[in-house]
C-alpha cells in the first residue's frame, strides 16, 4: 500500500510517499481501506515535534478516518469486510476503570491514532476493532472524516463537559475551525444563542452562515467588550475554547457569573496566568475537555446523517498532496476542514466550503 510518512520533524517537516507492506490484522484487529482522512492541528504538532511525548519516525499521521473494512482478525465479532466505518482517534484500552464507565477519553492507557501508531494518510490503516464506529446509512466518507474528530470534540464539550440550556449565550471561539464550526451548529440545535470570532472577514462570514448571531474580529483587542455589549452586560454562559494563550484569558472577560469555559486545545499557548479573584467571586468554571467518548461520535454521526450537523470542508486533496494539506492548515487560511482522499487524483476546493458529497 501507499502511505505518506513523516520522516523528519520541522515546520515544515519532511514527508515521503512510500510503498509499505499491506497490514495484516492481529486477532482483535481490523484493516480499514481509507476513503477519507481529515487533517487536525494535532498533525501539525506531530510534524513540528510539538507534542509532550517522543514519537519515533517514520510515522504515518492522520487520525480522522473513515473507510471500509477489508479484513478482520480471527477473534473479531460483529464486524465484516465491506462494513462502512469511522475510526475513533483517541485509542483506548477498554479495560481500565474509566473505559468500563464509557469514559474512553480518560483512558489510563490511551493513545492517539496517527501519533502513537500509524494513522490514516495511507491507503489502509490497522486498528483495534473496538475503535470502530458504524457509519449511519447514507452518510458519506468525507462528511464522516470531517466530523469524527473535530465534530465529536465539540459534541463532547457541549453535551458532556458543559451542558447547554435553551436560551444560553454560547461563545464559540474560531468559528471557521473544525471544532468552532461544529460548536456553533451544536449550540444552536440545543437552543443557545451564539457569538463567534474570526481573524478575517471570510471566517466571520462563515460563522454567521453557520448560525452565529454575531462574529467578532479576534485581532481587535476590544472584542470582549463587544460580547458584553451584545449580551446586555450579562456575558456568555459557556465559552467553547480551543486556542489557549491570550484567547483563554480574554474569554474570561466575556464570561457571565456562574459561567463555564470549556477548553480542549492550546495552539496559541499552553501556559496562561489567571486572576483567581473573579473566578471564585463570580463562581465561574474552567473545564478541560479531551477527545471524545464513543457516545459522542455516535451522536455526531447520527446528527450528520439527519442533516442536523453539517461539516465545513475547505478542500479535498490526494494522498500525494498531503504535504500541501499541512501547508494549508499551517497558513491559517483554511475555512473548515482539509480532507485527504487516497482515491482522489488532484485536489478539489468546495465552493462555499460546505461538506457532503
Amino acid at each position: 500500500m501507499k502511505a505518506i510518512q513523516l520522516v523528519s520533524h520541522g515546520a515544515p517537516g519532511r514527508f515521503e510517499l512510500r510503498d509499505l507492506p499491506d497490514p495484516v490484522p492481529g486477532p482483535e484487529e481490523v484493516v480499514v481501506d481509507v476513503r477519507a482522512c481529515g487533517l487536525n492541528h494535532l498533525d501539525l504538532w506531530l510534524e513540528e515535534a510539538g507534542l509532550p511525548l517522543l514519537v519515533p519516525l517514520p510515522r504515518t499521521p492522520g487520525g480522522e478516518i473513515s473507510g471500509v473494512i477489508s479484513s478482520v482478525g480471527i477473534n473479531v465479532t460483529g464486524w465484516h469486510p465491506g462494513d462502512r466505518v469511522a475510526v475513533q482517534s483517541n485509542l483506548f484500552c477498554g479495560d481500565c476503570e474509566f473505559c468500563q464507565q464509557g469514559e474512553e477519553s480518560l483512558c489510563l492507557r490511551g493513545g492517539l491514532l496517527g501519533v502513537t501508531q500509524d494513522g490514516g494518510f495511507a491507503e489502509q490503516v490497522l486498528v483495534a476493532s473496538q475503535a470502530l464506529v458504524r457509519l449511519p446509512p447514507g452518510l458519506d466518507f468525507h462528511t464522516s472524516a470531517a466530523l469524527t474528530l473535530a465534530g465529536s470534540t465539540a459534541m463532547h464539550m457541549l453535551s458532556d463537559r458543559a451542558r447547554v440550556r435553551p436560551g444560553d449565550w454560547v461563545l464559540a471561539i474560531g468559528g471557521a475551525s473544525g471544532v468552532g464550526s461544529a460548536a456553533i451548529q451544536i449550540a444552536r440545535q440545543l437552543g443557545a444563542r451564539v457569538i463567534s470570532t474570526g481573524s478575517t472577514e471570510a471566517k466571520r462570514m462563515l460563522a454567521r452562515r453557520l448560525g452565529a448571531e454575531l462574529a467578532l474580529d479576534s485581532t481587535d483587542p476590544a472584542w470582549p467588550a463587544e460580547v458584553r455589549k451584545a449580551t446586555n452586560k450579562h456575558g456568555v454562559d459557556i465559552v467553547v475554547e480551543h486556542v489557549g494563550g491570550e484567547m483563554l484569558q480574554k474569554s474570561f472577560e466575556c464570561l457571565a457569573r456562574n459561567g463555564t469555559i470549556v477548553t480542549c486545545g492550546a495552539t496559541a499557548g499552553r501556559e496562561v496566568s489567571l486572576n483567581l479573584w473573579p473566578l471564585f467571586v463570580k463562581q465561574q468554571r474552567l473545564v478541560g475537555s479531551y477527545g471524545r467518548n464513543r457516545a459522542d461520535i455516535q451522536t455526531t454521526l447520527e446528527w450528520a446523517a439527519a442533516g442536523t450537523l453539517r461539516p465545513v470542508i475547505d478542500s479535498v486533496l490526494s494522498l500525494q498532496e498531503t504535504p500541501e494539506a499541512f501547508a494549508k492548515l499551517r497558513s491559517r487560511s483554511v475555512l473548515g476542514k482539509v480532507i485527504v482522499d487516497p482515491h482522489r487524483i488532484g485536489s478539489f476546493t468546495r465552493p462555499g466550503g460546505w461538506g457532503g458529497c
